[in-house]
């Protein structure tokens, strides 16, 4: 079968098409073909590994998000049958309840094989069953950006209606973090450097937009935004060390920062007054559980939710299709077909 893997040494240089044998279910696993994938911004980490040793070991398959159908099941297998459209989790032994080392160490894509390969076998606890009204493009956008922001404003953001939520940017997580506030009646502001990509929110259901090039102090300009509470009840908190600062100032006293990404750097220079003088609570978000998944699957079933899609590329071009995620600029998913 068809497989993309990082062989050799580390490096996007060394990701090579190439080929294993098909493998075989086990008892308790099932063997699905995959039918798309979608890239997230670790899989332009894991090939340089960027988590070092958690990154896994090579040769290995890279990418963590993708649907397929479940063709073969070992013996034992009751949670999925043949023919059931299904994605494997991001977290592999992530079930549901607190994170743990073990868990957190079974994420695909590194330091586990990942998805880019014509037929994936996992365990029928790392899979869930998808809703009929989603495609496949839309299904295979789930398992990483979706759950991420799914966790952040629901599970431990607990979002309620007429809460006021700040996001930042208009990639994977945070278009999914705008559809999910709005799902709970939140009013919702995103930032955003684009002025086109600001129009597409607001048509996507923002309430108000801020262009952080043009106003650098958004954390002022949006101030009469939430003057009633004296801040944001949750920031999505996606771009790291340079907008930390901006953000510790917009949330409200109580409220939240859910940190999810780093793409402004790691390394913050910020006052932790008024984290400890607001009783700001710090939130780190990494992916969630199966059980959320399900949760998140649910919601979206019942309300017809439906992912941004941007560009899709055939599976051989998985490098240019990461060169295209790496440039910036796409608005919506990018998507591998098999």
């Amino acid at each position: 079968m068809r497989v993309f893997q990082i062989e050799g040494d580390w490096g996007i240089d060394n990701l090579k098409l190439s080929h294993r044998p098909e493998p075989k279910p086990g008892p308790g696993e099932a063997l699905i073909r995959m039918r798309m994938a979608a890239l997230n911004s670790r899989d332009l980490i894991v090939p340089e590994r960027g988590y070092g040793r958690a990154t896994g070991t090579l040769p290995l398959i890279p990418v963590s998000d993708g649907v397929g159908e479940v063709v073969e099941v070992g013996e034992g297998v009751t949670r999925v049958a043949v023919g059931d459209r299904v994605c494997p989790t991001y977290f592999q032994n992530w079930t549901g309840g607190a994170p743990t080392p073990e868990r957190f160490s079974s994420a695909l894509g590194g330091p586990l094989d990942g998805v880019m390969a014509d037929l994936f076998c996992v365990s029928e606890q790392g899979v869930v069953k998808l809703p009929e009204y989603l495609t496949d493009a839309e299904a295979a956008t789930l398992p990483c950006a979706a759950l991420t922001a799914w966790s952040a404003v629901v599970t431990h953001g607990r979002t309620r209606a007429g809460d006021r939520l700040l996001v930042q940017g208009t990639g994977g997580v945070a278009l999914f973090a705008l559809a999910f506030a709005k799902m709970h009646g939140a009013h919702v502001t995103v930032i955003s450097s684009s002025d086109d990509k600001l129009d597409k929110v607001r048509a996507l259901g923002a309430d108000e937009t801020i262009n952080y090039i043009e106003t650098e102090d958004w954390a002022r300009a949006s101030r009469p935004f939430t003057a009633d509470r004296g801040g944001f009840d949750n920031i999505i908190e996606l771009g790291g060390a340079k907008t930390l600062p901006l953000s510790l100032r917009a949330v409200r006293p109580g409220g939240t920062l859910s940190m999810i990404g780093v793409l402004s750097g790691l390394n913050i220079e910020a006052s932790l007054g008024p984290i400890v003088a607001r009783q700001v609570r710090l939130q780190g978000v990494t992916v969630g559980h199966r059980d959320g998944f399900e949760a998140m699957l649910a919601a979206m079933a019942l309300h017809q939710t439906r992912p941004v899609l941007g560009e899709t590329f055939a599976f051989e071009d998985l490098k240019p299709a990461l060169e295209h995620f790496r440039t910036g600029g796409h608005f919506g998913k990018t998507l591998i077909g098999f």
